[in-house]
């Protein structure tokens, strides 16, 4: 079924259940705050974002070329400043697809449908290699950094494969890519690999991972 949202592209990629704190100062994206805040359920208070493949997040050109699949965010918290920009946090809340956007009205919006999580039985296998790894990438971060998670992992398991998504230090392709990934048996499995790979460098060189969505506060518009 096809829904129309209004856009936020980002050059980011953003997962489900992740919070997004963002500094909104650009016209057009000013002017989707305002149309958020006319609803008066905040339950429905809803937005969606897409990576961008190619271009830029501001300015007269904007994105040249977007990926598809998305996300569903909930606007959840604003603060408003007298020049009239806005710091906002949104929380991720489910996939999409990007069927068609349209950027001649005061702010993009997008023609989207649906993209629901595939339902599997994760192996128990599956989970325990994830969190082994990541428990090791952890302690490893937290003597060269800082920890890369607040508070204890997830128990389900799809819970379990966005929240290591997000904290995984990976480009942009690798993170759409566990964006697009099925299901959660199939995530886990990714960033489980790309987590072995990262441990496996910082053996050979002391690094801080690429930036996570969930703990970075940007100015993206």
């Amino acid at each position: 079924m096809t829904d129309q949202l209004p856009m936020f592209p980002l050059n980011a990629v953003v997962y489900p259940g992740v919070s997004l704190p963002l500094r909104v100062f650009e016209d057009r994206y000013r002017a989707l705050v305002h149309h958020l805040l006319r609803i008066d359920d905040p339950a429905e208070r809803l937005f969606g974002s897409v990576a961008i493949r190619e271009g830029y997040e501001v300015g007269d050109h904007g994105a040249q070329s977007l990926f598809r699949v998305g996300v569903r965010l909930q606007l959840t918290e604003v603060e408003s400043h007298t020049d009239g920009t806005f710091d906002i946090v949104a929380v991720g809340r489910d996939r999409i697809q990007l069927d068609r956007l349209r950027t001649s009205e005061a702010y993009p919006v997008g023609e989207v449908t649906d993209l629901p999580e595939g339902e599997t039985d994760v192996p128990p296998e599956v989970v325990a290699r994830a969190r082994a790894t990541f428990a090791a990438y952890r302690q490893v971060l937290r003597e060269i950094a800082s920890d890369p998670l607040d508070g204890a992992l997830p128990q389900d398991p799809v819970y379990l494969s966005w929240t290591l998504a997000a904290c995984a230090p990976l480009p942009m392709a690798e993170r759409q890519e566990l964006l697009e990934a099925p299901d959660a048996a199939e995530r886990l499995m990714l960033v489980t690999d790309l987590l072995r790979s990262e441990l496996q460098a910082m053996n050979v060189i002391t690094s801080l991972p690429a930036t996570e969505v969930a703990r970075t506060r940007w100015s993206p518009n």
